[in-house]
């Protein structure tokens, strides 16, 4: 199942967008806006089931995390636990 695509409600016009918050002169964000996110959802979203079980996580941060874990030499759980500490 893909991650829905989320609609922006009146609230959301202020909150602060993380794209808005990040440094982006940042090695990693220059690299996540060169990557074509559309083409990974597009190869892996058929591999996604509906309605079983948990809601699925967006292939974006499954991919995103995939690269880090192997540019960075982490494992599974070293990965995840560097994501959630920033």
């Amino acid at each position: 199942m893909q991650a829905k695509k989320r609609t922006l409600s009146p609230e959301d016009l202020f909150r602060s967008r993380l794209d808005q918050i990040l440094d982006n002169k940042n090695l990693l964000f220059k690299l996540a806006n060169s990557i074509n996110w559309e083409y990974f959802e597009k190869e892996f979203g058929p591999f996604y089931v509906e309605n079983k079980g948990r809601p699925g996580k967006p292939i974006r941060l499954l991919v995103g995390l995939h690269y880090l874990k192997h540019t960075y030499n982490e494992s599974d759980e070293s990965v995840v636990e560097r994501f959630l500490a920033i």
